[in-house]
């Protein structure tokens, strides 16, 4: 019988997957045989049968980063109920949670993430909650004081009726659900906890509709005449557990960090640091939780289960963060977007997991502070004594910050008896010329150099030697929002390729991480298929155009039906078709959003990444640079009964020119094949075949919403301009092809 000392925190179960690896292995077959197809015959063809070559050389490539990737995937188990045996005194963790617009990210969203965490099951005095509002908004500063007064109701019925839920916008939206088979006495206690809630969230909205959200005076008069980009530091500490009390409130404290024009303030990484300095200041706390202001908790025991890992691992080695992945809630039937990520992170998250681990996502993570601080594998098993200060990384000026990173990487903690004691030490070095000539953004905590912060930070923690974990708990620990809308999705999706791209093509590459550093070769693989996202779009819109173009100039880039290699396309195809098919229906997903995936796949591939490529090269050429753009986050819970939920949207951003342009072509190739079939005889076997017509066919159907589009009005159809750009850009492309075929 087990002792309670010897009793699991955690299990690592290594996934079967011998038939997946052999279709694998069919799929690359097939790749590699038409490519050893294609060099033979290269001299028998012109242009179009060599670019067909140089993009099917990439799409073989990509797969066999794919392949990799989820070759043996891996999971955790956890067991939470084994801490209390196990663990005498459970470590602080400090939360941390992220806004920068109070218009594209609604206070109430926020609160209602923080209201989760300060109700999670884990002893209220070791948690404290740091929340960034880099829009420095009044509106959300009120909001959290009015939230943390809601509070004081809200985490003791949490607890005392072991509420699942306990983000109080989702818990109160099922209400049959909430009072089925329960007591008279907790049927008033829920009804007076609503209106409660509803008090609070009509406080928020008629203040929203104010031009002036509040009296400047008081705790607000810091907020008097502040602009968005131009203001000092502003730090208050709205609640805090001054006794100590496990059954109390976690700390609550609002950053708003000083932000002036002529100083870089590196979007969310640049906040992260400044909560990790201030954190450190005032508790200091050997873990760290950092979430997205729409990813509430939904599974009150989150914390225990990161713990699990985090303390059972055999070596700190094993575990530098442990990573939730992100679900949504109310997501859109069938995945219209193709945004919610579920196969995604159920196959290839898994496979990294059996490598080094899941790469940093950037919300729903644990870290070590002790990592994040720079500090690599090697050296934590060395500090045993001694650690002199002036060896530590630069931390900057502050003595107090120093000492506490001191006392982070020999294990202590020490942080001050009231969170008021480092009030002033927390506006220094939250200040923004505080960085200067440190290493905070280069060496220490979440890199500088990306607007996908997260992904390079995960990088620097992995090249340095450590591995991460990937826990993913039933119920899942945290759910948000996803975009919900064509531009949303898209310019997402133009930040995470453009991001991604930047640290490919930057010094942190992570061919020289596995040259020179203790990166793992397959985890470079896998950190290669993402990082080449922007750069997938080339040879995605060249193959696109090539039916096209041969259509229309009569020339062929694939093989005749009657040859041999044609059959292998189509066993390509199909075999590929019903493989990402079984992944859908295994994740639970229906057909619909299997199509619904692979249709956005095309489309965000020419769009989206397209455009990422180009934001780099001209970031690269020194025209511009790359911009952080927010997400619009959306808390609406009825959008899965609207009408028009689902149907793709558009605005008059460049970024679905390309899409539009890729729809009109293949139209005009399937006019010019028609009238061919009119005009030619049908033993005619020179030219274009059936192949490219298919492949015609095909594409129109994957750009169908914007087929669609062109007829839609409003925000459903394609604006008047990008139709008038796209047709000139397909009638160029006519011209080009006219030049070709008389020439």
């Amino acid at each position: 019988m087990a002792t309670p000392t010897t009793l699991p925190l955690c299990e690592k179960i290594t996934r079967k997957n011998t038939a997946q690896r052999a279709i694998d292995v069919i799929i690359l077959f097939l790749l590699l045989s038409l490519l050893v197809y294609r060099f033979l015959l290269l001299k028998d063809h012109g242009l179009t049968w060599l670019l067909a070559f140089l993009c099917e050389s990439w799409f073989t490539f990509t797969w066999v980063l794919v392949v990799s990737n989820k070759w043996n995937p891996v999971e955790y188990k956890t067991y939470p109920d084994n801490l209390l045996p196990r663990v005498t005194e459970f470590p602080s963790v400090d939360m941390f949670v992220t806004t920068a617009d109070s218009v594209l990210e609604p206070p109430i969203i926020t609160i209602n993430t923080v209201l989760s965490l300060l109700a999670v099951d884990y002893p209220a005095h070791k948690l404290a909650c740091y929340v960034s509002d880099d829009g420095c908004s009044p509106l959300t500063f009120y909001s959290l004081v009015e939230a943390s007064k809601f509070a004081k109701l809200w985490v003791p019925f949490c607890k005392k009726h072991n509420i699942q839920i306990r983000a109080p916008f989702k818990y109160f939206s099922n209400e049959s659900l909430s009072l089925t088979n329960s007591s008279w006495e907790f049927q008033q206690e829920w009804k007076s906890i609503k209106v409660e809630y509803e008090q609070l969230c009509h406080k928020i909205e008629n203040t929203s509709q104010n031009s002036r959200p509040c009296d400047f005076t008081g705790e607000f008069s810091e907020f008097s005449n502040v602009e968005r980009n131009n203001h000092p530091t502003i730090i208050k500490i709205i609640s805090e557990n001054k006794d100590g009390l496990s059954d109390g409130l976690p700390h609550l404290v609002y950053v708003s960090r000083e932000k002036r024009h002529k100083h870089p303030h590196h979007y969310k990484a640049g906040a992260m640091n400044v909560l990790a300095r201030v954190s450190g200041l005032m508790s200091n706390a050997p873990y760290m939780l950092n979430v997205d202001c729409d990813m509430f908790v939904n599974n009150p025991k989150v914390v225990l289960h990161a713990m699990c890992l985090l303390l059972g691992s055999k070596s700190e080695k094993e575990s530098a963060y442990v990573q939730f992945p992100q679900k949504f809630y109310d997501g859109l039937k069938d995945d219209p977007y193709g945004n919610q990520l579920v196969v995604l992170f159920e196959y290839m998250t898994h496979g990294t997991s059996g490598i080094q681990g899941p790469l940093y996502s950037g919300t729903g993570c644990f870290h070590r502070r002790k990592i994040i601080y720079g500090i690599s594998s090697d050296i934590v098993e060395s500090i045993n004594g001694k650690l002199d200060e002036d060896k530590v990384l630069k931390f900057g000026s502050s003595k107090e910050l120093i000492k506490s990173a001191v006392n982070t990487l020999k294990g202590k903690r020490d942080p001050p008896n009231h969170l008021g004691d480092s009030i002033e030490g927390a506006h220094q070095v939250a200040s923004c010329d505080y960085e200067y000539n440190t290493s905070w953004g280069t060496k220490v905590s979440w890199r500088y150099g990306s607007t996908t912060e997260d992904v390079l930070t995960g990088l620097t923690i992995h090249k340095r030697g450590w591995k991460s974990v990937y826990c993913t708990p039933n119920p899942p620990a945290f759910l948000g929002c996803a975009p919900s809308g064509g531009p949303a999705a898209m310019t997402q999706q133009k930040r995470w390729a453009t991001g991604l791209l930047e640290i490919l093509l930057s010094k942190n590459c992570p061919i020289f991480a596995t040259m020179f550093q203790k990166l793992r070769f397959r985890q470079c693989l896998t950190y290669l298929w993402l990082f080449s996202w922007g750069i997938r779009s080339i040879p995605e819109l060249c193959y696109a155009i090539l039916p096209a173009y041969c259509i229309i100039t009569n020339s062929i880039f694939l093989p005749k039906v009657e040859e041999p290699a044609f059959y292998v396309l189509v066993a390509l195809f199909v075999i590929y078709s019903l493989y990402t098919l079984s992944e859908y229906l295994r994740t639970g997903q229906s057909i619909r959003a299997w199509w619904n995936n692979q249709r956005m796949a095309r489309i965000t591939t020419m769009t989206s990444w397209f455009f990422g490529l180009l934001s780099v090269m001209l970031k690269l050429l020194g025209i511009s640079e790359t911009v952080f753009e927010v997400t619009k986050k959306d808390q609406s819970s009825d959008s899965t009964n609207d009408d028009d939920a689902g149907r793709f949207t558009f605005d008059e951003s460049p970024i679905f020119v390309p899409g539009t342009t890729i729809l009109l072509l293949h139209l005009i190739a399937l006019v010019v094949s028609l009238w061919k079939l009119m005009q030619r005889p049908t033993h005619d076997v020179h030219g274009s075949g059936l192949g490219e017509v298919l492949c015609s066919v095909w594409l129109v159907l994957c750009f169908w919403p914007f087929l669609k589009g062109l007829f839609g009005k409003g925000k459903h159809g394609i604006p008047i301009s990008t139709i008038g750009k796209s047709a000139a850009l397909a009638l160029l492309f006519m011209h080009f092809c006219r030049r070709i075929t008389m020439g």
